[in-house]
């Protein structure tokens, strides 16, 4: 009889989405985890995989949290009487401490919260937001300066230990 894998104290985390390219452009500050209201063909659609926040950015309009260009692709099983948006705007649920202190980073101090990834918590379909500034192009060289510094010690290290 096969074992089910054990979970994590956080709860079950299976990634559906990264980022990577947010990574990539933006000084990630600080982190959020928010909810997302999602639909019921979403939700089965993300379960298959099918999420992509590569273009996705959030907003905040009237004290709510946006997430604009998330695209979630509908199933070819998707319902018949429901017209799936790829791309529509969703609802993120967050504190409201959290968006006060969101909207004043944003407005007074010029940041960006751009979404990093997108997974499961508990059965529930989470984001994780970053409060971010960008990066200008000689801060993106010094990154993968140090990314590629870091993979070539890897390199040596392991080849190393095994003479």
């Amino acid at each position: 009889m096969a074992t089910k894998p054990e979970k994590d104290k956080a709860g079950e985390r299976g990634t559906i989405a990264l980022n990577k390219r947010a990574r990539h452009e933006y000084h990630i500050d600080q982190r959020f985890e928010a909810g997302i209201a999602l639909e019921g063909w979403e939700v089965k659609s993300l379960r298959a995989g099918k999420g992509q926040i590569t273009d996705a950015y959030a907003i905040i309009k009237d004290g709510e949290m946006f997430l604009f260009g998330a695209q979630v692709m509908p199933l070819l099983s998707a319902s018949t009487h429901v017209v799936p948006e790829a791309r529509r705007t969703r609802k993120l649920l967050l504190h409201r401490e959290e968006i006060d202190r969101m909207i004043g980073a944003v407005e007074r101090k010029g940041y960006t919260v751009v979404p990093l990834a997108m997974y499961w918590k508990n059965n529930r379909a989470k984001v994780e937001l970053g409060l971010a500034r960008g990066k200008q192009s000689h801060d993106k060289r010094e990154t993968e300066k140090e990314r590629d510094w870091q993979r070539d010690k890897q390199r040596a290290l392991r080849s190393h230990n095994r003479s």
